[in-house]
């Protein structure tokens, strides 16, 4: 008498090996786009430039505010003490938490 259930369940198991080496890569590509997303923006980028935007908001030269920062800005979705975070003005960007553009707002209390 021949034992199927132990041929079916290596035939299983070299499909599903082979199904997950091809997928692997995709992944992969999948993986590193979502982590290319997340670069923190540069003062050069057009969109920064017409925001005034800078890393450090100690060189903005039109900041009213001395306490205005990308971290206490109502825009800035990024984690307290974090040192980058997402701005709902620079979509797919990160922005310094010691930065500052031109569309600071305070953020409510």
């Amino acid at each position: 008498m021949i034992n199927r259930s132990s041929d079916n369940s290596r035939r299983r198991f070299i499909k599903l090996t082979a199904i997950g080496l091809v997928a692997a890569p995709f992944a992969n590509a999948l993986l590193n786009n979502v982590a290319a997303a997340a670069d923190p923006i540069s003062e050069t980028d057009p969109l920064a430039a017409a925001m005034k935007y800078k890393a450090d908001a100690a060189q903005a030269a039109d900041r009213k505010d001395a306490t205005a920062t990308c971290a206490n800005c109502a825009l800035y979705t990024g984690k307290a003490g974090d040192a980058t975070g997402p701005c709902s003005i620079f979509q797919g960007k990160l922005v310094a938490a010691k930065g500052w553009c031109t569309a600071w707002a305070k953020k409510a209390a």
